[in-house]
């Protein structure tokens, strides 16, 4: 049953509403969030009755569209999914959509070789897993990195959307440290993932010169608002990630120069994948072990990076660097003294 681009728009807003279980959604708060949506896209005022929310809501639980969604009712008027965990975006692939996607793959793997297409590499081969997977019933020959059930991820599309069309996103924020809720007005600029981690990265308020990084997993809620005006900047990701392992990049310190002795068992999975694009290899000495240097800012990250190789690594410079993860074995192997 083919579907046009507003109504694809509803269900998804539909969806992303109700998978929000702390709020009792009615009628009228699924039409408020669709209006809002579809005026993101056009720019313009929507109407939209009761009756069209009505037969969209009826549609996503009909099997015509192949969602068969749970979607109750309770107390008369509140929707919400009877499983918590339901999204639309999860639905099984039907068999039409597999032929598409089978056509779609082989359109773009004529493009491998082109330099435009580099980047689309990794997106094809997920795309051919999972027709293969589908369609010849094989188990996955490749296994990629993920969690499905990483808290906030279902945000990824509403912060994509904010960041692509300039809009301001007021969120509800409780980091590891804060007691409580804060609500906070965010212009955002970059989605970053890390350590299968998501961030979102943005001015809060009027503070331009103030770039935040914010966690996707400690993001409570979320809302576009209109009624607030885009800080627009001039913002370079590279510029600003490079001389940094992670996230967390220290604006108001320099980077240090960073040297290390790496043990020959370990030594060339450290020169196949470098720690940062600043590493070069010093010299390897006569037990086969290898001297690195890089520049980077001294972060948690680069600590728990450092940290992993355990008795395989050795910090030859800078001291502080040295005391610091010094400090973190003492404290480690008090752990382990009965």
């Amino acid at each position: 049953m083919p579907i046009n681009k507003k109504a694809l728009i509803r269900f998804q807003t539909i969806d992303k509403c109700l998978q929000n279980s702390f709020k009792k959604w009615t009628l009228n708060d699924l039409i408020e969030a669709c209006s809002d949506a579809l005026y993101d896209l056009e720019g313009k005022d929507v109407t939209i009755s009761k009756r069209t929310i009505q037969s969209d809501i009826q549609l996503m639980r009909s099997d015509k569209l192949g969602y068969n969604a749970p979607i109750k009712v309770y107390e008369k008027k509140y929707y919400r999914y009877e499983d918590p965990d339901y999204s639309i975006s999860k639905v099984p692939l039907t068999k039409n959509d597999l032929n598409v996607l089978s056509e779609t793959v082989s359109m773009l793997n004529q493009f491998k070789g082109f330099s435009l297409f580099s980047d689309l590499q990794d997106v094809i081969k997920r795309l051919e897993e999972k027709v293969n997977t589908e369609i010849l019933h094989q188990s996955p020959i490749i296994h990629f990195d993920r969690n499905e059930h990483l808290k906030g991820f279902h945000f990824l599309d509403t912060l994509y959307q904010a960041i692509q069309k300039k809009l301001v996103l007021s969120l509800s924020y409780q980091s590891f440290k804060a007691r409580e809720i804060s609500n906070i007005n965010l212009s955002p600029y970059l989605l970053k993932e890390y350590n299968n981690r998501w961030f979102i990265l943005g001015i809060i308020g009027d503070k331009v010169d103030n770039i935040q990084t914010l966690a996707l997993d400690r993001i409570v809620d979320i809302e576009y608002n209109t009624k607030v005006d885009y800080q627009v900047i001039d913002f370079d990701s590279d510029e600003f990630y490079k001389d940094t392992i992670g996230v967390t990049v220290l604006k108001n310190q320099p980077p240090e120069t960073i040297v290390f002795q790496i043990g020959r068992e370990n030594a060339p999975y450290v020169i196949t994948k470098p720690f940062h694009k600043s590493q070069e290899l010093l010299g390897t000495h006569e037990d086969g072990s290898s001297i690195f240097r890089m520049k980077v800012h001294h972060n948690l990250e680069l600590e728990r990076l450092l940290l992993g190789f355990g008795k395989h690594i050795k910090i030859i410079s800078p001291t502080s660097l040295k005391r610091k993860l010094r400090s973190h074995y003492r404290k480690a192997l008090r752990n382990y003294q009965d």
